[in-house]
């Protein structure tokens, strides 16, 4: 385990919870990049990948931290097909 690893994925993990409420409150995904959120996505999923072939507890933290970024990806997904739908304003 290292310690600068676990370090890091605290850090980025703590801003996803902070995106994830904005994107509830204010029910527009303008500024968010579907392209971004998959790139950050597939980069959480290969540490898991790697982390499966030499496990340590950050593990869980690549795996809370591609949750979030999951959670967000689908709100604006929904909120903007809800906004092409008409169905938010």
């Amino acid at each position: 385990m290292n310690i600068f690893e676990a370090i890091m994925m605290l850090c980025f993990g703590a801003s996803w919870p902070f995106s994830i409420w904005k994107t509830i409150k204010v029910k527009n995904p303008v500024g968010k990049s579907v392209i971004f959120l998959w790139l950050v996505e597939i980069g959480y999923l290969a540490g898991i990948i790697y982390k499966l072939s030499r496990p340590d507890w950050v593990i869980a933290l690549y795996a809370l931290n591609a949750a979030m970024v999951g959670t967000d990806l689908y709100l604006v997904v929904k909120y903007r097909k809800m906004r092409r739908k008409g169905l938010l304003k």
